[in-house]
């Protein structure tokens, strides 16, 4: 009923007979999925499962297209910059669109004013893990080891809310692990892997396989409950190291600003229609490590307006500047 009630409102709202138009015959052509970190991430997959079932329902090929780099500004700005008629859907974490006005003093993209949300989409569980030959069981051995080998130990993440949870570990245990970043899940996986970065703080849905088989050590679960998938994995709570000191890093469904309320709505319909669809949710929420959080537009925007200041007081709190 909300929807019905929410497009009348925007086709009242909208310039006679442009946005009805837009809506009846939307879509007639190829849409593009604009995914700002690489290949193999969490985003990515998603985004090609999500792809094929709106390929299904809409009758129009669906693509994704990688934009990675810039801690997610790339791939943000290319959907800033896109022409906002519906041809282009952006799926984003929080980071370019909640945190990054506040790592960075220039930014080549209003984070407020240039993406319109159409769908809240999942939390990501987050996992500690370690290469097998760094020999640390538990998150108590692998601080020990950073205070024994000060700025030698290297973790890889692309969640800059994590790299907060981390900054605040470091300045309450005095365990100095070094930060290396990477464009995506995928490659910070193999790194780890590698042993090139020993420690990685990565969405369990990278990494389901390897902790499965063996191939890296888990340490720990930034969740408030342990997985179903590895109920051997304590909390960071049940660690002894603390939650996190913000809000659980999401993804979601963005259009470009200015794209055709009714187009938003249509998209967000279906969106809500597949991510219910047992099959679906099974497949690309509970067997990978993810959390279903899908939300109508207007309940997204409200949730970005709430994360922001949020995201503003933990960064002062910690005194990181702004590069």
């Amino acid at each position: 009923m909300w929807r019905a009630a929410a497009l009348a409102l925007m086709l009242v709202c909208a310039p006679a007979g442009v946005a009805l138009v837009s809506a009846q015959e939307y879509p007639s052509r190829q849409i593009r999925i604009i995914v700002p970190i690489a290949a193999g991430g969490t985003g990515d997959i998603f985004a090609r499962a999500l792809g094929a079932e709106l390929q299904k329902r809409f009758s129009q090929t669906v693509i994704v297209d990688n934009r990675p780099g810039g801690s997610n500004n790339t791939g943000a700005r290319a959907c800033a910059e896109s022409q906002p008629d519906g041809y282009t859907l952006c799926l984003m974490q929080s980071t370019p669109v909640i945190y990054n006005q506040f790592m960075y003093k220039s930014m080549p993209f209003d984070p407020e004013k240039a993406f319109a949300p159409i769908a809240r989409l999942f939390y990501v569980t987050a996992a500690v893990v370690a290469n097998n030959d760094l020999k640390v069981k538990t998150m108590a051995d692998l601080i020990a080891l950073a205070k024994a080998k000060p700025g030698t130990i290297t973790y890889s993440t692309f969640s800059l809310h994590v790299v907060l949870y981390v900054e605040k570990l470091k300045a309450s245990t005095g365990a100095e692990m070094v930060r290396v970043p990477f464009r995506g899940g995928g490659e910070a996986v193999n790194a780890v892997l590698s042993g090139s970065t020993p420690v990685g703080f990565l969405g369990l849905s990278n990494m389901l396989g390897q902790l499965q088989a063996g191939l890296m050590t888990g340490l720990a679960v930034e969740s408030d409950e342990r997985s179903p998938l590895f109920p051997d994995l304590p909390t960071l709570a049940e660690a002894g190291v603390g939650a996190r000191g913000s809000s659980p890093d999401w993804f979601g469904l963005f259009a470009p600003a200015g794209t055709p309320a009714p187009i938003i709505v249509k998209v967000s319909t279906e969106v809500a229609a597949i991510t219910a669809e047992p099959q679906f949710r099974n497949a690309q929420f509970i067997a990978r490590g993810l959390v279903p959080a899908v939300s109508t537009p207007e309940e997204f925007a409200a949730i970005i307006a709430k994360d922001r200041p949020s995201a503003e007081r933990i960064i002062r709190e910690l005194g990181l500047k702004a590069e």
